[in-house]
């Protein structure tokens, strides 16, 4: 098994404004990049599994290829700094991506 961790530099979350947050994944090299590009890893069904949200939380999966990154947007559950918030910036929202082995 490989461990999406073992092969990406960073992984790492942020806000994407008050009501979504982005999860970057920037990968070792391009080898790792093209390798779990071509097998479709990172997939809307595993994103909804990882974060238990529905397809339509998903703004979108981009795959940059120059940067050798995948960037998920997805819809926050509760929007920045409201009540019962807990990652006011969206910086620790990355961990379930941490979990992914292959």
């Amino acid at each position: 098994m490989t461990k999406l961790s073992d092969i990406s530099n960073i992984i790492r979350s942020k806000n994407s404004g008050p009501y979504e947050l982005t999860l970057d994944i920037i990968f070792k090299s391009k080898e790792y990049f093209e390798l779990v590009r071509e097998k479709n890893i990172i997939n809307e069904n595993l994103i909804c599994n990882l974060y238990k949200i529905e397809k339509s939380d998903i703004i979108n999966i981009v795959e940059f290829e120059p940067a050798n990154a995948i960037k998920i947007t997805i819809k926050r559950p509760i929007p920045s700094g409201d009540l019962g918030e807990s990652d006011v910036y969206g910086a620790q929202q990355h961990a379930p991506l941490l979990s992914i082995e292959f």
